[in-house]
């Protein structure tokens, strides 16, 4: 990586990347190598920070969850129940999220600017960073790419969604093809996953080793991206084989799977907190079906309280089993709906107002950023655009936001939006790696 006062371009490493790469503890032992002493090292594995996603595409109601506005203009049918931190409500479809709300932190004064699916989702997962002629990475493979996978060894960026699985290389944009997402289809591993019987380990052994001589001869003339993300997929496969146990629903507790909830985003979400046990740097859970633009309320009224359900499960969990202090958790959407209701008695695509939460590493306990207007129509405090949020979620996984930087070739890029910065309201300092 080159320095970015030196026009030297054989220097390796520039200033900001050691700066913000070394501001953390979760860049993951092997970033550090052979700097890092025994004693060290195993409390960087302590330390080691993690994130989780909760993705409701398609645009969740802030209305009908976060920021409620009963027997208002907009309001709708219904009602706002009190929480665990005085004077906030949240919608009466989350009652057991309702009783956690003094762990948990809630911006709702979010103001984006594209109401668009095709486009709004992928600058919100990206950020929305200044145009610089590159395709700018998922947040999955940018923290792929700057806290590498942790001592686990296991795939630093795992997606779990309903619907088919797959290695997708494209959301890693310029940083390259093997920084994409392993997406396990429905919570299942990668097809083929398990040796045969009639292959031996020694025959496998011989066969890895043969694949990775065709590689290197394969390599010399073609592209180098390309060739590693390749030879990434098979060490992919050849670690996971080792934790097939991972995607073997039975394994785990019926009360759990009870808790969690049976529906899909229910059982993915409990993979996720396993996978988050084991190691993951950063995992993706993916619910469908959010865009209501007809039938709002009932359809609201059926989904917000699954989301109740696993949220709250989730973080009782990551409570009891000490993991708060280093799994960040993001819920959100590309985008909120619309105050107004339309003609379907749905509500539309709405950025200019909406809400999103968090909790865990890094993160202020029992806090709401922000108000909206009494209609709930615009934003009536300062707004956040995601790359404030950007610049908060790196921030509280020890990753210094300014100071760290991408390499495309030899062109140096900030991380997260230039004029932008974290939320200082939403970091907690004794709790910020």
């Amino acid at each position: 990586m080159q320095h970015n006062t030196c026009n030297n371009a054989e220097h390796g490493v520039s200033r900001r990347r050691v700066l913000g790469t070394m501001a953390g503890t979760g860049l993951g032992l092997g970033a550090l190598g052979g700097l890092v002493q025994p004693a060290v090292g195993e409390e960087l594995k302590k330390k080691d920070r993690q994130i989780l996603l909760l993705w409701l595409d398609g645009g969740m109601s802030q209305l009908e969850s976060w920021d409620p506005k009963p027997n208002t203009q907009f309001g709708g049918p219904l009602r706002s129940i009190p929480t665990s931190l005085p004077g906030i409500h949240v919608s009466e479809v989350m009652p057991r999220t309702a009783k956690l709300m003094h762990e948990i932190a809630v911006v709702r004064s979010m103001k984006t600017e594209d109401a668009n699916h095709s486009s709004g989702v992928p600058k919100i997962l990206r950020g929305h960073p200044k145009n610089r002629g590159v395709v700018y990475p998922f947040w999955g493979s940018a923290v792929a790419k700057l806290m590498g996978p942790t001592a686990s060894g296991l795939p630093p960026y795992l997606w779990v969604k309903p619907g088919d699985g797959g290695f997708i290389s494209k959301y890693a944009g310029f940083l390259g093809a093997k920084y994409g997402a392993l997406a396990l289809g429905d919570g299942h591993p990668p097809t083929n996953l398990v040796r045969p019987d009639s292959v031996s380990e020694r025959d496998a052994v011989e066969r890895r080793e043969l694949q990775q001589l065709f590689n290197r001869r394969y390599s010399a003339k073609r592209s180098k991206n390309w060739n590693d993300a390749n030879s990434h997929v098979y060490d992919v496969a050849e670690t996971l084989m080792k934790h097939t146990h991972l995607f073997d629903e039975s394994r785990l507790a019926a009360k759990d799977r009870e808790r969690y909830g049976t529906h899909d985003f229910g059982r993915h979400t409990l993979l996720a907190r396993n996978l988050l046990e084991a190691g993951v740097r950063f995992v993706q859970v993916t619910s469908y079906g959010w865009d209501t633009h007809g039938d709002n309320f009932n359809a609201h009224a059926s989904r917000v309280p699954k989301v109740d359900q696993t949220f709250s499960s989730l973080i009782e969990d990551l409570i009891d089993r000490g993991m708060m202090d280093h799994v960040l958790v993001v819920m959100m959407a590309e985008f909120g709906r619309t105050p107004r209701i339309n003609g379907s008695v749905g509500r539309d695509h709405w950025p200019n107002a909406w809400s999103l939460a968090m909790a865990g590493c890094g993160i202020r306990r029992g806090v709401v950023v922000g108000k909206t207007l009494a209609n709930g129509s615009d934003v009536d405090t300062e707004p956040y655009d995601i790359g404030h949020m950007f610049h908060t979620w790196y921030s509280a996984v020890g990753v210094d936001s300014h100071a760290a930087e991408f390499m495309n070739g030899t062109q140096p890029l900030p991380i997260a939006h230039d004029d932008m910065g974290p939320v200082r309201e939403l970091l907690d300092p004794s709790r910020v790696a």
